[in-house]
C-alpha cells in the first residue's frame, strides 16, 4: 500500500461540484437503452474540457464513448454508465410516490451516479498523472445500456479492452463495501411465433394460434423450474399478445425470455432446454417459432487481489460523511417500506438491522454477501478479459428495493452527492495504487492468466447478436 494518497483525495474533492452537476443533469434528462444522446453527449463534453481525447460512438453504438489521458505505461479503464429506466419518473426530493411526467423515465438505478462519480475518477487520476509526470494511462468508458442492453460485451466483442490492465466500476447502493464477485450469466431471447388467423368462434378449426404457442410456452418454462440449479432464473413477459379482439385467433404472438444461470455453460444449458420447450409449442400449436438473442452477459470473474487492495483503500477513506439532514430526509424515505424490506437489505449483506438507523456509515467485510440476491451485469463479459474490481457505496436509505421511485427520489439528494464523491476517491487511490505498484497490477494479471489458462471465454455475445439500437 502507498503510505500517502491524500493527494488523490483532494484531486477528487477539487473537481467533485462538477461530477454533482453532471450528476443531477443526467437524472433532470433519464434516458434508456441506447437512447442516451444527451446523457452521453453531457459525459463526452466535460470530459473534453478536462482534456481527454474523446472518441464516441463506438462499438457500433452511438452513445458509447472512450476517453483517454495520459502516456505510456499502464492502461487503467474505469467504467461509467448513464441510462435510466422506463415508468419511474419521479420527483426528487420527496418522501411520496409522485411521478414528473406520468409513464415517463427514471434513474431507478442510480447511473447519473455511477457514471459521474467513475467520470470524476477518471478526471483525478488524469491530474495526478499530470502532475507526478508518471508514465501511465487512464481510460474512461462511457457505457449506454447496462440495463438489458450488454454494451459492455459488445465493447469486449470489439477488441475495446484488449489493451487494458485492469478496469473498475462502483454502483450506488444502501451499504458502502468491495462488492462480491458473484453474477448470473444471462442471456436475453425472443421468440415469434406465426400461425394462421381465422373467427375463433365460426372456424376456430382452421386458425393456428400463437397467442396459444406462447403461453404453452411459458407453461413449459414454469414446470422447467424444478428442474433447474437453485440458482438459476427464467423470467418473461409477452411484448405482442397478436391483438386485442378475442375472436380473432390470433396469428402473431412475441414474448421476451431472460434465462440466468450460475455459469455461462449452465446458461447456455439452460437457453437449449428453453429452446427445445419453444419448439414444443410451435409443433403442439401447428405454428412456427423464431428465435433471435437480444442481449448477454457472462458471470464475474473475481480477482482477489483487487479486491483486498479495494477493501484496504475503503477501510482507509471510511464511509460517507453523512449528517443530520441526510438522516431525517433518509429516514423519511426508510416510512415507505416494511420492516421486513430493511432487514432483507442488512440480510444482503450479512449484517444486523440496527433501529433507527436510515444510512449506512460502515465498510461492510470483505466477502460479504449472498449467492442469491443476485443478478446480471455487462461488467461479467469486462472481468472475463481483464482484472476487474468493483465497489458499492452508500448513496441512500437503508432498505431502498433497486428500480424504485424511492431511488429516483433521492437522486439528486445531498447523500447521493456524497456517495458519489466517496466512490470516485476509492477508485481514483486505487488506479494511483496500481500504477505505482506494479508487482498488486502484476499479480492481479498472473491471477486473470491462470483462471482463463483453465475457463475459456465465449462471448455469450455472439457475431450475429447486434445492439437492439433504437
Amino acid at each position: 500500500m502507498i503510505p500517502n494518497l491524500s493527494p488523490v483525495d483532494a484531486l477528487v474533492e477539487a473537481k467533485a461540484v462538477k461530477a454533482f452537476a453532471l450528476s443531477d443533469r443526467v437524472w433532470e434528462m433519464p434516458e434508456v437503452n441506447f437512447e442516451e444522446a444527451r446523457s452521453s453527449a453531457a459525459h463526452a463534453e466535460l470530459l473534453r474540457a478536462e482534456g481527454f481525447a474523446v472518441e464516441t460512438g463506438v462499438a457500433g453504438m452511438p452513445t458509447a464513448l472512450i476517453a483517454e489521458a495520459g502516456r505510456g505505461g499502464p492502461v487503467i479503464a474505469i467504467m461509467g454508465e448513464y441510462d435510466a429506466l422506463p415508468g419511474l419518473s419521479q420527483v426528487a426530493g420527496i418522501a411520496e410516490q409522485k411521478p414528473l411526467a406520468e409513464g415517463g423515465h427514471g434513474h431507478g438505478c442510480g447511473h447519473n451516479m455511477l457514471g459521474a462519480g467513475s467520470l470524476l475518477a477518471a478526471i483525478a487520476v488524469k491530474d495526478y498523472l499530470a502532475q507526478r509526470g508518471v508514465a501511465a494511462r487512464v481510460r474512461y468508458y462511457g457505457c449506454p445500456a447496462e440495463e438489458g442492453g450488454s454494451a459492455k460485451g459488445f465493447m469486449v466483442r470489439a477488441g475495446l479492452f484488449d489493451d487494458v490492465d485492469a478496469a473498475l466500476c462502483w454502483h450506488p447502493a444502501a451499504f458502502t463495501g468491495v462488492n462480491r464477485p458473484f453474477s448470473l450469466a444471462c442471456a436475453e431471447l425472443q421468440f415469434s411465433f406465426s400461425g394462421r388467423a381465422s373467427h375463433a368462434s365460426s372456424a376456430p378449426h382452421l386458425g393456428r394460434s400463437a397467442l396459444d404457442a406462447v403461453e404453452l410456452m411459458h407453461v413449459g418454462i414454469n414446470y422447467l423450474r424444478e428442474h433447474m440449479p437453485s440458482t438459476a432464473r427464467v423470467h418473461y413477459a409477452i411484448t405482442d399478445a397478436g391483438g386485442s379482439a378475442p375472436n380473432v385467433v390470433q396469428a402473431f404472438a412475441q414474448s421476451r425470455v431472460l434465462v440466468r444461470a450460475h455459469s455461462l455453460s449452465e446458461m447456455w444449458d439452460l437457453v437449449s432446454r428453453v429452446g427445445n420447450i419453444a419448439e414444443g409449442a410451435g409443433l403442439m400449436t401447428g405454428t412456427t417459432v423464431e428465435r433471435k438473442q437480444i442481449s448477454g452477459d457472462a458471470n464475474l470473474v473475481a480477482s482477489p487481489g483487487l479486491e483486498g487492495a479495494l477493501h484496504a483503500v475503503l477501510e482507509r477513506l471510511g464511509g460517507p460523511d453523512f449528517d443530520a439532514t441526510d438522516d431525517a430526509y433518509a429516514a423519511a424515505i426508510q416510512k415507505t417500506f416494511s420492516t421486513a424490506d430493511i432487514a432483507a437489505s442488512y440480510g444482503r449483506f450479512g449484517l444486523r438491522p440496527i433501529k433507527g438507523e436510515a444510512l449506512s456509515r460502515i465498510i461492510y467485510p470483505l466477502g460479504a454477501g449472498s449467492d442469491h440476491a443476485v443478478g446480471s451485469t455487462d461488467v461479467g463479459s469486462v472481468s472475463w478479459v481483464v482484472p476487474t474490481v468493483q465497489c458499492r457505496v452508500a448513496c441512500y436509505a437503508i432498505g431502498t428495493p433497486g428500480h424504485s421511485w424511492q431511488l429516483v427520489a433521492q437522486g439528486q439528494a445531498p447523500a447521493a452527492h456524497k456517495g458519489l464523491q466517496l466512490a470516485a476517491k476509492a477508485m481514483a487511490n486505487l488506479v494511483v495504487e496500481l500504477i505505482e505498484d506494479p508487482a498488486l497490477l502484476a499479480r492481479a494479471k498472473a491471477d486473470h492468466a491462470a483462471f482463463r489458462a483453465e475457463n475459456p471465454f465465449e462471448n455469450p455475445l455472439g457475431p450475429d447478436v447486434v445492439p437492439a439500437l433504437p
